[in-house]
């Protein structure tokens, strides 16, 4: 029986699996999981997201300082973040709280 991916909102918080180690490399991030033995990479926009999840209460509170931080539209930061959380939580990064 395959478990339901819960669905990623901004409400939801993310915390980084104990099983999942995190490399800079420049300004990208490499991820191992050990449970899978994968590798996955993050682009620098990717990686500021990665860096900001421990912090925040929630993904609003990460979109928050992502417009903040990038000249773009907010609907196109939000559509991009819950795009990398559901890849983040579907390849098991992630646990969604």
């Amino acid at each position: 029986m395959t478990a339901t991916p819960v669905a990623v909102t901004l409400a939801k918080h993310l915390t980084p699996s104990d099983d999942v180690l995190a490399q800079e490399v420049g300004d990208e991030v490499v991820l191992l999981d050990l449970a899978s033995e994968r590798y996955f990479g993050l682009d620098p926009v990717g990686t500021r997201i990665w860096t900001l999840l421990p912090d925040c209460s929630n993904l609003g509170a990460v979109l928050t300082q992502l417009c903040a931080e990038f000249d773009a539209p907010r609907e196109q930061i939000e559509s991009d973040l819950l795009a990398l959380a559901n890849s983040l939580a579907e390849a098991g990064l992630v646990t969604v709280d």
